[in-house]
């Protein structure tokens, strides 16, 4: 049963940093993202990475956020620079399995920019 479980979020002030886990189990996964949320928008695509190290990013957070991965340990990484108060949102991790590709969502995580 694949689960992944995001870790990390929180309460930060602008201009603050933060770093969300996203522990993945149950399968081999190629491809990591990191999405968000806020009240009243689409989720959005924040970074991604593949199993080899290629990464993307949304151009809003280009510079200040970095993703990463340890693969010994199915884990994915957002570290968060500079945050904005309008980067307040729930942060979800999608990660894509290797064989019988399929996406699979964690629960979420809230990230809150405020002074």
């Amino acid at each position: 049963q694949v689960q992944l479980v995001e870790s990390g979020g929180g309460l930060v002030q602008p201009g603050g940093s933060l770093r969300l886990s996203c522990a993945a189990s149950g399968s081999i996964f190629s491809i990591y993202a990191w999405y968000r949320q806020a009240p009243g928008k689409q989720r959005e695509l924040v970074a991604a990475i593949t199993s080899g190290g290629s990464t993307n990013y949304a151009d809003s957070v280009k510079g200040r956020f970095t993703i990463s991965r340890d693969n010994a340990k199915n884990t994915s990484y957002l570290q968060m620079n500079s945050l904005k108060p309008e980067e307040t949102a729930v942060y979800y991790c999608n990660a894509k399995t290797l064989f019988n590709p399929r996406n699979y969502w964690g629960q979420g995580t809230q990230v809150t920019v405020s002074s």
